[in-house]
């Protein structure tokens, strides 16, 4: 019974194995000369200004969970369009109802201002 699962073994093994390889190789082979410059912060080509750790608005942090949220809500209508035929009318008034509170949810955060972005 577990004989089937002896590729995925295989394959697991090549793959940590080329990871590490591949990691050792690098750290052998490669340059190990270090400079302040190598060493400073890379900020788009520009010199580092100020602190590594500020404060970002609340806003950012918001607008990333909402985004989850409803889009781990939009996967689950993909099940339901696998088997649509089979679930019938008692199947569309379910993912009808789950909609109907995807879309309120969606309203309600449109309405408190959390999608505005200044």
């Amino acid at each position: 019974m577990l004989t089937a699962y002896i590729p995925i073994l295989v394959l697991f093994l090549i793959a940590v194995f080329i990871a590490v390889f591949v990691i050792v190789l690098s750290s052998l082979l490669g340059p190990r000369k270090s400079s302040p410059r190598k060493l400073s912060p890379y900020e788009s080509g520009m010199d580092p200004i100020g602190q590594a750790m500020r404060r970002f608005p609340v806003k950012f942090y918001v607008v990333a969970m909402l985004f989850i949220v409803f889009d781990i809500e939009v996967i689950f209508f993909f099940p339901y369009a696998l088997v649509f035929r089979q679930l019938g009318v008692p199947g569309l008034l379910a993912v009808g109802f789950f909609f109907v509170i995807l879309v309120v949810g969606f309203v309600y955060e449109w309405k408190k201002g959390a999608l505005k972005w200044e």
